[in-house]
């Protein structure tokens, strides 16, 4: 049994890497500062599905609930007294850190939410796992930072200094920080850059979930460089998948790194990078067709020009995490989205 940090355990990805280390035995510790980015009832919900009644949870305190092997706490990244305590206290054998402030749009007029809580917010999990020995922290990138990069796939071999958005600025900034911490204090840190990840609990801000709500209501929707914009959508069960086979696989040192060949997801210290997608790039419009299949309706569709901090086209390499950790993305985009409307007609009584 291991003992697991999960920040943003309320989150939509950190809800379901918490069900999933839970079913296989791990004592996990969730996370979250459970703020007003999107509906604070959902993340609830994401809570009560975990077995913590929303009446318990009471900030800054360790609350438990029903399931047995599962506690949770409310609390910002940016409490660097609460997070020291809580890091003496649980003696963390993996963090995985997924807490942030997500959003590219939302960075144009929001930008200290990044700095506080991607920035800030970061540093003080690495000074926490530094002084109190955690044995490998695991933290999320973003396929963002590949930014102006237009080669297709993105590989992790490619430079990334062109970031197009404050978001992707502060993602490309943790995986700095991490490296400085894993070659000066000896920390094993791993980067997952995610690529657009969907599924059942998803979060509002997605464009899965914009989409099914106003075509169930009869609303247009938007649809941003007319329907040509390429993603690598990623299910969410292939996420966590990924996630946990990276976090049982610790980096080590690399004595044979060579600093003259560039490869930014190598070091001589033990950390290290990957892309974490389904390597299987649609575009929007197949994907909003995808859409209006699953719910037998058409959609009403206002076709937009690019917006400012997005990239018209991500594609993930995923062959180095397929490598090293056997990883595999299985879920057709077909799929994923039918079991999506299927939870959302649920969970909404649609």
């Amino acid at each position: 049994m291991k003992r697991i940090l999960v920040t943003g355990a309320a989150g939509f990805i950190g809800f379901h890497l918490s069900t999933k280390l839970l079913e296989r035995g791990d004592l996990v510790i969730g996370l979250d500062s459970l703020n007003d980015y999107y509906d604070v009832e959902l993340k609830y919900a994401r809570l009560a599905q975990l077995g913590i009644a929303r009446n318990t949870i009471e900030k800054g305190q360790l609350c438990t609930g029903a399931q047995p092997n599962f506690s949770f706490i409310q609390l910002q990244l940016e409490d660097q007294a609460g997070l020291e305590k809580l890091f003496k206290e649980q003696a963390f054998d993996v963090v995985v850190n997924l807490a942030a402030q997500a959003g590219v749009r939302y960075s144009l007029t929001h930008p200290h939410a990044y700095i506080n809580s991607n920035i800030i917010g970061f540093v003080n999990i690495l000074e926490c796992c530094r002084y109190q020995d955690v044995k490998h922290l695991v933290y999320a990138s973003s396929s963002s930072v590949y930014g102006l990069n237009s080669a297709m796939p993105f590989s992790t071999a490619d430079n990334v200094d062109h970031p197009v958005s404050l978001y992707a600025a502060s993602k490309k900034s943790n995986e700095l920080m991490a490296h400085t911490y894993s070659h000066l204090f000896g920390l094993p840190t791993t980067g997952l850059r995610f690529f657009t990840v969907y599924g059942p609990w998803g979060r509002p801000d997605m464009a899965l979930f914009l989409f099914t709500k106003a075509i169930l209501a009869g609303e247009p929707i938007k649809v941003f460089n007319e329907g040509k914009m390429i993603r690598d959508f990623t299910y969410i069960d292939d996420i966590v998948e990924g996630i946990i086979r990276v976090a049982d696989r610790v980096p080590s040192s690399n004595p044979n790194w060579n600093p003259a060949v560039v490869d930014p997801a190598h070091s001589s210290a033990p950390y290290r990078i990957y892309n974490i997608g389904n390597n299987q790039p649609v575009q929007l419009a197949e994907f909003i067709e995808a859409i209006e299949q699953a719910l037998g309706k058409s959609a009403i569709k206002e076709l937009l020009p690019m917006q400012p901090g997005d990239v018209a086209a991500t594609f993930a390499d995923v062959s180095e995490l397929e490598a090293d950790t056997g990883y595999k993305p299985a879920t057709t985009v077909d799929t994923g989205i039918q079991r999506f409307i299927d939870w959302y007609r649920v969970y909404y009584q649609v």
